[in-house]
């Protein structure tokens, strides 16, 4: 009797001590990005280089250079709690990003699949 007891009490211990909520990034595609962007509450962010974003960037995004030595600290004063929308050229660099926000506690990350090359093919059409 007393071995269920022990388990019980060691499963409570270990869920009750979980109270940092672990952020979720979710891959987003060109029609969701729509959806996204209508949202109120989202942060746009292009992480491409200043340059990059100079020659072209989705409306309303704001520019923190993945590549920038204060990437972190710049990303930090961005409101954790609010979704946060991110991309980059081709994908790869708003992955490391968003994996980035999720250690830091961002709470919701959408990573838009196929980055400012796929929003450009498709506004071409």
């Amino acid at each position: 009797m007393k071995k269920p007891l022990i388990l019980f009490l060691l499963l409570a211990v270990i869920v009750s001590c979980k109270t940092v909520t672990e952020g979720e990034i979710e891959v987003v595609s060109q029609e969701e990005m729509q959806t996204y962007l209508n949202m109120e509450d989202v942060q746009l962010i292009d992480v491409r280089t200043p340059e990059e974003y100079d020659a072209g960037h989705i409306s309303t995004a704001q520019n923190i250079n993945f590549l920038s030595p204060t990437f972190e600290n710049d990303i930090q004063q961005l409101d954790k709690n609010k979704p946060v929308l991110v991309y980059c050229h081709m994908g790869g660099r708003s992955a490391k990003c968003a994996e980035k926000m999720k250690s830091l506690g961002f709470v919701k990350i959408y990573d838009f699949k196929g980055g400012y090359s796929k929003w450009l093919s498709q506004e071409e059409k």
